[in-house]
């Protein structure tokens, strides 16, 4: 059974694998505390893909001090050889005597393996359930793992009736300047950031990730565009050290392939996906970001993009910046174009809604 001191130190174990947030994709963000007679001896965090595990580095740290102490981690220990060799034979190895982890590893080919063959051998183990509490952590890592399709988020800042951009097409800045920060540490905690065409034709965005205080990192960028209507000189082209970019695109005409080859020479790399008329098959689309190892998905498109993601119920949750100013115009860019429901019935939902003050903004964050 855990107590209160359990707890305390799976906090500790939880904070040091948020220092790797957006960094470890597509495994999940784990860190680990080594205690010995109530005093900690050894810690660590899984930074990067390939790179040991926390709990490798943990009893690295602890050394011999390990044997008879207890481990806590944020997940179980892996049993199956990946980027690197199974956990659970250090775990043995180093004599720790009880393990207590926050929970198990949605992995399927791990699920309850770890703690069970810990438990074989004599271990004394502890499960917890903090489904509610950290529930973000790996949210991203718990979709893609099983499915192996991204978890996605839809991210928008908009004024408090619902709207983009003004009539004209307007739209910086809606949000404040911290709301726009805030933006950025969205896309490092990401694989993957995706937008319409239309963004691209009417913002012309880098769509890099830059936040304050924090160096940034490359993310794949994504761009929806049927019609191979994005330009070669477009300013995502101009920094290669951004990131790869991506565009999805349906098979085209002859003037389609010369606007394609034109795209190649400028790094991009084009897919094509089925669709029906002007729209992608946006399942297709996962998919295929699935196969790339693309865990984490922030969908940052205009009114078109997020009523094609909502209307397939694809979006797993949502953050949006509302602005405390009025742009009114039925010609104003609305959040979610199209028809939209017919019946509040029907109407999407969001659930496990927080919202808290950044700026003049009000950050309201949901899941659907």
């Amino acid at each position: 059974m855990m107590d209160e001191q359990d707890l305390a130190y799976l906090d500790m174990a939880e904070a040091l694998a948020v220092r790797s947030l957006g960094l470890t994709s597509p495994n999940p963000h784990v860190g680990a505390v080594v205690v010995r007679g109530g005093r900690i001896v050894g810690t660590g965090c899984h930074e990067a893909a390939g790179r040991p595990h926390a709990e490798i580095i943990a009893l690295r740290h602890a050394g011999k001090r390990a044997r008879g102490a207890t481990l806590y981690l944020t997940l179980e220990p892996c049993v199956h050889w990946g980027r690197t060799p199974p956990c659970v034979e250090s775990v043995l190895a180093s004599g720790i005597a009880r393990v207590v982890v926050a929970g198990l590893d949605p992995n399927p080919a791990i699920n309850g393996r770890g703690a069970l063959l810990l438990r074989k051998a004599g271990i004394v183990v502890d499960v917890g359930s903090r489904v509610e509490r950290k529930s973000g952590l790996n949210e991203a890592h718990a979709k893609y793992i099983v499915h192996k399709r991204p978890f996605v988020t839809l991210k928008a800042a908009l004024s408090i009736d619902g709207k983009l951009a003004t009539r004209t097409g307007e739209a910086r800045w809606i949000s404040s300047p911290e709301a726009r920060d805030y933006a950025h540490f969205l896309r490092s905690e990401n694989d993957a950031v995706l937008v319409g065409v239309n963004t691209i034709l009417n913002d012309d965005p880098r769509l890099t990730v830059r936040p304050p205080g924090r160096p940034g990192k490359p993310i794949l960028r994504v761009i929806l565009d049927p019609n191979l209507r994005t330009p070669p000189g477009a300013k995502m082209f101009s920094n290669p050290e951004g990131g790869s970019v991506l565009l999805y695109a349906g098979a085209g005409s002859r003037a389609w392939k010369i606007r394609r080859a034109r795209l190649l020479r400028r790094g991009a790399e084009v897919v094509e996906i089925p669709g029906r008329g002007p729209l992608l098959d946006l399942r297709r689309v996962l998919s295929d970001l699935g196969r790339r190892e693309i865990a984490g998905l922030l969908v940052e498109g205009g009114g078109r993009t997020t009523a094609g993601f909502i209307e397939a119920r694809l979006v797993d949750k949502a953050v949006f910046a509302i602005a405390p100013l009025l742009i009114g115009g039925t010609d104003a860019v609305s959040l979610v174009a199209g028809r939209g429901t017919g019946r509040l019935a029907a109407a999407p939902r969001l659930s496990r809604v927080s919202t808290f003050r950044l700026g003049g903004d009000l950050l309201m964050e949901g899941y659907f």
